[in-house]
């Protein structure tokens, strides 16, 4: 079954961060993405640009409007993903849990629905 994992985290944090820190976390992401790469469950992940990059686009009624910027404030924004293949949700929480928080990141994991 595929789940996502939606990687959540406050740019503040982020930016209150010393460098030496943000590079040992860093090295922390690039162990934890070659061990999914090596378990073979990683179907895709990435890291987002900030959300002051963002574009919104909503239809309502037929009219398209687009805003920059996210679509709501919130001091946590997503940041990246993972998208795995793992047998069951207790698979998906174990690597969940293993992935680096040293930002302070929260975790939602979601199954995705397949649809036949």
């Amino acid at each position: 079954m595929k789940y996502m994992l939606l990687i959540f985290g406050d740019p503040a944090v982020y930016a209150a961060t010393p460098p030496d820190r943000i590079e040992a976390n860093m090295q922390a992401w690039f162990a934890f993405d070659e061990r999914t790469r090596a378990a073979g469950v990683k179907l895709a992940g990435e890291a987002l640009q900030p959300p002051e990059t963002a574009t919104t686009v909503q239809v309502r009624d037929g009219e398209v409007a687009t805003t920059d910027g996210p679509f709501v404030e919130t001091k946590e924004v997503l940041g990246g993903f993972y998208l795995l293949e793992c047998p069951d949700l207790d698979a998906a929480l174990e690597w969940a849990r293993q992935i680096p928080s040293g930002m302070l990141e929260t975790v939602e994991v979601r199954p995705v629905v397949e649809f036949a």
